[in-house]
């Protein structure tokens, strides 16, 4: 028989933006329909709840002030990365959120971090950067250039290991793949190239392989502190993959920031501490 394996959480620092000027004005990925209605106020509670939850899971939630011309501000993740307290800013693909990495870049230097530093070549922060133990994946093929990979293995002192996207419905790293702890993770194989399917089978051979329809609830766009793992309600049956595996699933309601092509990581920029 064997054995579910015990999880331990960690206190986290995150950086969170509330949707104050959330509104789907573009397109610039297939979720986004600027004919469909969004309704704001129920987004501000769908936020606040996830803002609540976190700290009610006993992390630390930091928050920036939104800016009314940019509606896509309440996706934080998107501005930076931050690995052991050096702070890398983003450089958005699209010029309608390329405004938001100067936002990100004043929030940080005022919060006192050092160094902080822009990126010279497109990359989308924690929605293509994501810490893995003593590594970075990192996503390539619709948002972040894979030139910007050996950029912030450069800058942020960590070997960095390049995964394709060829799904363009996951867009971002963040929404095919998810970090719950050092050594697992959860995937959508059918959101990955090939050659880089192979790689996560090799690095991960435990790894929780989600399915199509849990990648579509955005289920895979999760936060995990090592033992809680906040995700959509919607992703019912990979909750229960989670729970099989001694995770603790929290559902939270976010289906007005869906509709931007967002979930909870989305919203959630890990602030890692120098050591």
């Amino acid at each position: 028989m064997t054995r579910t394996p015990a999880r331990t959480a960690s206190r986290r620092h995150y950086l969170l933006c509330p949707p104050t000027h959330f509104a789907v004005r573009y397109a610039i990925n297939p979720w986004m329909d600027p004919a469909r209605r969004v309704d704001r106020a129920v987004a501000m509670t769908q936020w606040s709840g996830l803002s609540r939850t976190l700290r009610d899971l006993g992390h630390t939630v930091h928050t920036m002030e939104p800016l009314a011309d940019l509606p896509d501000m309440v996706f934080a993740a998107n501005g930076a990365t931050v690995v052991d307290g050096d702070v890398l800013i983003a450089r958005f693909r699209h010029h309608q959120r390329a405004p938001e990495a100067r936002a990100h870049l004043r929030w940080f230097t005022g919060a006192g971090y050092h160094p902080v530093r822009r990126a010279g070549l497109p990359n989308e922060g924690e929605g293509d950067f994501l810490q893995a133990g003593g590594r970075i994946l990192a996503g390539t093929g619709f948002r972040t250039s894979a030139a910007a990979h050996r950029e912030a293995q450069q800058v942020l002192g960590r070997p960095v290991v390049t995964l394709t996207l060829s799904d363009p419905r996951f867009y971002h790293l963040d929404t095919a793949l998810a970090v719950l702890t050092e050594d697992q993770i959860m995937y959508y194989p059918g959101a990955f190239a090939p050659a880089s399917r192979q790689l996560l089978r090799t690095l991960f051979p435990d790894a929780i392989q989600a399915t199509e329809a849990d990648a579509a609830a955005f289920g895979l766009n999760a936060v995990s502190d090592g033992r809680h793992v906040v995700l959509p309600a919607a992703a019912r049956a990979l909750a229960v993959r989670l729970a099989a595996r001694g995770f603790e699933p929290v559902p939270v309601e976010l289906s007005e920031l869906h509709k931007a092509g967002g979930g909870p990581k989305c919203c959630v920029l890990e602030l890692r501490p120098g050591r």
